[in-house]
Formats: structure tokens, sequence, C-alpha cells
């Protein structure tokens, strides 16, 4: 069994990040002790932007939000993530 070196401290968050994407983590754990972690509550990041639409279509898409009881904004994404689905295919 290999000796792995010792996980060096960090200073912030960016510092670990810009460590771990050049680093070989096998080097520094032993990924067969590894065991499949659960994180249920997390919510993905999101990042707000500033869109500006045509009155028209911003009202379609809060009446068309409101006939399926969803925020307009969930539909905006949904409606994009699907569009981006076709695009990739």
């Amino acid at each position: 069994m290999k000796k792995l070196k010792q996980i060096p401290k960090f200073k912030n968050e960016d510092e670990e990040r810009d460590f771990w994407a050049k680093a070989d983590s096998t080097l520094y754990l032993d990924w067969a002790k590894a065991e499949l972690a659960s994180f249920p509550n997390l919510k993905p990041s999101t990042k707000t932007i500033s869109l500006r639409l045509p009155e028209g279509l911003l009202n379609r898409l809060k009446t068309t939000a409101h006939q399926k009881d969803i925020p307009y904004q969930s539909l905006i994404k949904m409606i994009l993530a699907q569009s981006l689905g076709r695009e990739k295919a």
C-alpha cells in the first residue's frame, strides 16, 4: 500500500479549488475507501441576470406559468433547458 501525501491547509476555497484542479487526488486520497455521499438539501448555485423581454412575450410567459401553476422564472428555465437539450442532439 502506498503512502498518501498529506492534504495541505488552504487559506480559502479558491486556493483549495486551484489546488485540486491541478493535483492528482489519488496521491492524497485512497478512493477504495470512499463512500457514496448524498446531499439532498443542496440547491444548484444560480446567478442573477438581467434579461429584457418584450412585454407581450413576458405576459405570455406569465399566463402560461399561471396555467401550469409554477413561477414564470421557473417556466423560463424549463423552456431554456428543453431548448438547449434539443440543440445538443
